[in-house]
């Protein structure tokens, strides 16, 4: 129904930027909140954002606002991550990932694209 591609992952130094794309094709996103989600080896996955894709109304990890943009670009059906001043720590395979409201804070997220890795060297 959903095919997501992501990318623009890569290598990138300590305080950096990047940005990251994901491509949606096969259904209509109006009622989608557009999802970005990474996982660092030996981790477990970690939420970064979402975005929806009608309001542009976004929500961000703590631990990460100030830090991480998403954004969308109607015309090419694409959700952008925008990453600055880039750490170490940042280095992961980054997901996104379309999902529909279940409750005020949740969402069930039914499909995913394969990943892009980003490595930030020191």
């Amino acid at each position: 129904q959903v095919q997501l591609v992501e990318s623009g992952g890569g290598l990138v130094q300590a305080g950096g930027s990047l940005r990251l794309s994901c491509a949606a094709s096969g259904r209509t996103f109006s009622n989608y909140d557009m999802g970005w989600f990474r996982q660092a080896l030996g981790k477990e996955r970690e939420f970064v954002g979402r975005i929806n894709w009608s309001s542009g109304s976004t929500y961000y990890a703590d631990s990460l606002k100030g830090r991480f943009t998403i954004s969308i670009d109607n015309a090419k059906n694409t959700v952008y991550l925008q990453m600055n001043s880039l750490k170490p720590d940042d280095t992961a395979v980054y997901y996104c990932a379309a999902g529909v409201r279940v409750r005020d804070t949740q969402r069930r997220y039914d499909y995913w694209g394969q990943g892009t890795q980003v490595i930030v060297s020191s």
